[in-house]
């Protein structure tokens, strides 16, 4: 892939063959910032997964960056009050199944009670493509609305390894102050790292780096907890 002069300058700018601490990969992302627009900060963590191990899973960041979230939740009728209280944008249960069955997607996060999964299932094929399926392991699908809502309003936010075992999230901003995003980056590490699989041999974080949405990437000296 051919880069333009810009791109080029901005490597030109440090050793990207090294690896850096976590504070000063950031810096240095922040450096070589290339667009007008306010990038995003992304984290690539590459997993060493078995056959049959999956990474999906949710944490909250310290530092927030991301605007509020939509919040629908599919719930009896008895609970709609309770659900718009605690902060939803909208909360339901037919009318919202028939809407979304019809394309309707004005909304971030989906979350649904228990007793309202065997109904919300049956639009798999339209929540389920777009990442919005309420699912018990990020917490999305829970009898406790009120306190879903509020870690979701907080910034709770769902990462995932890719078939090649390579967790990609953003972290942050660039116009944020460097030791902030850092901060992120060693939360997400640290719950990765407590949550691996029990089984899991040394060597579980392969591989961590960090880029803006369009500037190079920087390698991360990582050292896994034992």
């Amino acid at each position: 892939m051919k880069h333009g002069k810009k791109y080029r300058a901005s490597v030109a700018k440090y050793d990207l063959t090294k690896k850096y601490d976590v504070n000063a990969a950031c810096k240095m992302v922040q450096d070589m910032k290339i667009a007008k627009f306010d990038e995003t900060v992304e984290a690539h963590v590459s997993l060493r997964l078995g056959k049959s191990d999956t990474v999906r899973d949710t944490l909250v960041f310290p530092n927030q960056f991301k605007a509020e979230k939509r919040v629908l939740v599919f719930c009896k009728e008895d609970r709609v009050k309770e659900a718009l209280d605690a902060g939803a944008a909208f909360a339901g249960a037919d009318e919202y199944i028939e809407k979304v069955k019809g394309g309707w997607l004005d909304f971030d996060i989906a979350v649904a009670t228990p007793d309202m999964m065997k109904d919300v299932g049956r639009l798999g094929m339209v929540l389920g493509r777009k990442g919005l399926m309420p699912n018990p392991k990020t917490g999305t699908v829970t009898a406790d609305i009120a306190k879903a809502i509020a870690e979701l309003k907080k910034g709770r936010t769902e990462y995932r390894a890719d078939k090649g075992g390579v967790v990609h999230i953003a972290v942050g901003k660039c116009s944020m102050e460097a030791d902030k995003v850092a901060e992120n980056i060693s939360t997400l590490l640290s719950e990765i790292n407590r949550k691996k699989p029990a089984d899991a041999k040394a060597g579980y974080v392969q591989t961590v780096s960090v880029s803006s949405t369009m500037g190079p990437g920087v390698w991360v000296d990582f050292k896994e907890e034992e």
